[in-house]
């Protein structure tokens, strides 16, 4: 299943993005997370900064970009159905192995559109994807 978690690019500059997501009642993962109670996945609104931060690089620099580590992360407020997420991600560092390291905070906008604070923030390093070299004498 994938999820699409950037609905609007709000920005785009060479260092840094803001991107926005409606969260809807029709989502899919809603449902069970918590039926009574439906609130957006912590774990989405990682994905949500890392979909983000995969607007700030290219292919041609490596990729397909995946995430690689995430430090200091920091969950506050709710994000229910009918909010937005906010989702600002800044360039912090670039590796010698290709990988890059991002600054990533993601805001709650109530359907007001009054921001009512951070859902999560954190740093997070996208590496490259590695691909396993066939095993010698496998069936193809």
């Amino acid at each position: 299943m994938r999820f699409d978690l950037v609905d609007a690019v709000l920005y785009l500059g060479q260092d840094r993005v803001a991107t926005l997501k409606q969260v809807s009642a029709a989502e899919e993962y809603l449902a069970d997370h918590f039926p009574t109670f439906p609130v957006l996945p912590g774990v989405l609104m990682l994905e949500a900064m890392v979909q983000a931060a995969r607007l700030l690089v290219s292919e041609d620099e490596g990729g397909p970009f995946v995430l690689g580590s995430v430090r200091a992360l920091k969950y506050g407020r709710i994000v229910q159905p009918g909010d937005s997420l906010r989702v600002e991600v800044v360039s912090m560092a670039r590796g010698t192995d290709g990988s890059a390291e991002f600054k990533g905070e993601a805001c709650v906008v109530g359907p007001d559109g009054v921001e009512r604070g951070t859902a999560a923030s954190g740093r997070f390093t996208l590496r490259a994807v590695r691909v396993a070299p066939a095993a010698v004498g496998s069936a193809a």
